[in-house]
């Protein structure tokens, strides 16, 4: 796997699910993440729809618990906040994290759940792609360390310097979710590009429309839920449970949507397999599962060792 990345998505929607509320224990499953040498570690954001800890908070800690793994949020909705704040909160991060910062940004499914979400913080949700796409641009200038003045669409502010600029110069890469429609975002946007389609044909054809309009390099990675057990109906029931708690929602609802598998080691990393040869190059994987300590050592003793580095 010289090439190929591999990252964990931290449980934090499963804790609020069960009652656990122990931010201590994300942070030692990420630590213990790296000791098993993953390359990455992630934290998705929904304060409202489906509610967990925030993960910049979080990964603060994560950042001074660990030395090597790389941080992520999978995704951040920055169209619910003010850019200025935003920049700064991921440039601390960064410094926290000595560079290992990669900024995975979304604007939050569509549906009234998330029209919900955006309600509470006051945010007009058919505004919130717009707010997206300035909130990138405007990020950028900031993260220069120069003093900025802006006024667009959505965000208008004077002469604003943030103190500290990021570890790298530029800021952390800022990968964008989504397919479709989003694609033409991405490739204007992005440094990397963080979907989750269906099957790996339909990755192929999404992966090629970015390579073919982007003038920058494009990071090209998968977010994808596994549930693995040697008893692939097993595997199944489990997806299926894990699913229906965290969506409140069909599985066959959710699998029209996400990439997600069910079954053994072997079929999840053939499965995965498929999305490396279609140009995957960084795979981050979300378990959906009982014991969420004992799923992170199954997918690093007997799922990582069978993938297969394809470039593409």
């Amino acid at each position: 796997m010289a090439g190929l990345r591999v990252g964990y998505v931290l449980p934090t929607r499963e804790q609020d699910l069960s009652g656990e509320h122990d931010p201590g224990r994300l942070v030692a499953q990420a630590r213990r993440a790296e000791e098993l040498g993953l390359d990455s570690v992630w934290a998705g954001e929904s304060p409202v729809t489906r509610p967990r800890a925030d993960p910049l908070l979080l990964m603060a800690a994560v950042a001074q618990a660990t030395e090597r793994i790389t941080l992520g949020t999978a995704v951040l909705l920055p169209a619910m906040r003010n850019p200025v704040l935003v920049a700064h909160q991921l440039a601390t991060l960064d410094r926290l994290a000595d560079g290992r910062l990669i900024a995975g940004m979304g604007g939050g499914f569509p549906g009234a759940a998330t029209e919900a979400q955006f309600a509470a913080v006051g945010v007009d949700h058919a505004r919130r792609l717009g707010r997206l796409e300035e909130s990138v641009e405007v990020i950028r200038r900031l993260w220069t360390g120069a003093a900025v003045s802006h006024r667009g669409e959505h965000f208008a502010f004077e002469d604003v310097r943030l103190s500290p600029p990021p570890s790298r110069a530029g800021g952390p890469p800022i990968w964008l979710a989504g397919g479709g429609p989003a694609l033409r975002r991405v490739a204007r946007l992005a440094d990397g590009w963080l979907p989750y389609p269906l099957d790996a044909a339909t990755y192929a054809e999404e992966h090629a429309t970015i390579r073919k309009a982007t003038v920058r390099p494009v990071t090209p990675a998968l977010y994808a839920t596994l549930c693995v057990d040697d008893d692939a109906e097993k595997a199944q029931q489990r997806l299926q449970t894990s699913i229906e708690r965290y969506y409140n929602a069909p599985l066959e609802f959710v699998a029209k949507i996400q990439a997600m598998f069910a079954g053994t080691p072997e079929g999840a990393a053939a499965w995965l397999d498929g999305y490396t040869g279609a140009g995957a190059r960084h795979l981050v994987i979300r378990l959906a599962a009982d014991d969420h300590d004992a799923a992170l050592e199954e997918l690093a003793d007997r799922v990582l060792p069978l993938l297969h580095d394809k470039e593409n």
